[in-house]
């Protein structure tokens, strides 16, 4: 199988007139894992929406491409069906959709009308993943998210992720609120993942995570851009020292400085 490449090149995306990004280059390719780390408010969380396709992000100019194709020209649910895949910081509650019914909803539409998955090999490996992720099985007849708790949702998320198997994954804060206990079993399902024919990004603003899984890239945005590029023993050093040194060596303003002296 050939390796996947989502490519986001000179990328600027506003909210409300205000510009979030001001000029993302980011290329990530099935078999690497990236994480993405930064200061609040630099843009991650609208990298991933803005990838995805959510309304309220304005892409003014750049391109983002999955193998050469344009993904700005999808819609949202076609981006899912080409490889796609976000893992949200705040899932969504959908009531009146089981997690069973979403879920194989979502597997069938990335298939060819009259080639469903069989009901019995959904319920099958549905079965498998939920135990693989120390998920309680009555949790597949409940709404989506509907009074989940917040580790509950992740791992629902992580759920997905093994039940779609995506091309390229968006993970946006995944560990967020998450216990040391929960943190181990999301951290087992995405490292279930990898593989040649997979590639991931993952948000994070924390080290934590990625003493279990381990990252080929990490990258670090400030101000909109992504500023350095470097292996694993970046997080490692931004844990210890935080990012102070990032801004003395790239001669990096704060937000309020170079406002002042624009």
């Amino acid at each position: 199988m050939s390796s996947t490449v989502l490519e986001i090149k000179n990328l600027h995306v506003s909210i409300e007139d205000k510009e979030i990004l001001k000029g993302v280059n980011l290329t990530v390719k099935s078999g690497e894992f990236h994480a993405i780390m930064g200061p609040n408010g630099t843009g991650k969380s609208t990298l991933a929406s803005a990838i995805m396709g959510h309304p309220n992000y304005e892409v003014t100019e750049g391109t983002i491409k999955l193998d050469g194709e344009d993904v700005l020209e999808m819609e949202v649910d076609e981006r899912a069906r080409v490889g796609l895949f976000l893992a949200m910081q705040y899932p969504s509650e959908i009531s009146g959709v089981t997690t069973s019914d979403f879920l194989r909803s979502a597997i069938n539409a990335k298939r060819e009308e009259g080639d469903e998955i069989p009901l019995m090999n959904f319920i099958k490996k549905l079965d498998w993943d939920l135990e693989y992720l120390d998920i309680d099985k009555n949790m597949a007849t409940r709404y989506l998210n509907e009074g989940f708790s917040g580790g509950e949702k992740k791992r629902n998320e992580i759920l997905q992720l093994l039940q779609l198997k995506p091309d390229i994954a968006i993970l946006d804060e995944i560990d967020s609120g998450l216990d040391i206990d929960a943190l181990k079993v999301v951290s087992k399902g995405i490292n279930k993942m990898r593989s040649d024919n997979f590639g991931c990004l993952i948000i994070t603003h924390y080290q934590r995570l990625l003493n279990y899984i381990t990252p080929d890239f990490v990258h670090v945005m400030m101000q909109g851009r992504v500023v350095k590029s470097d292996g694993p023993e970046l997080a490692k050093r931004l844990e210890a020292e935080g990012y102070e040194w990032i801004k003395e060596e790239l001669g990096i303003e704060d937000e309020e400085t170079a406002e002042q002296n624009a």
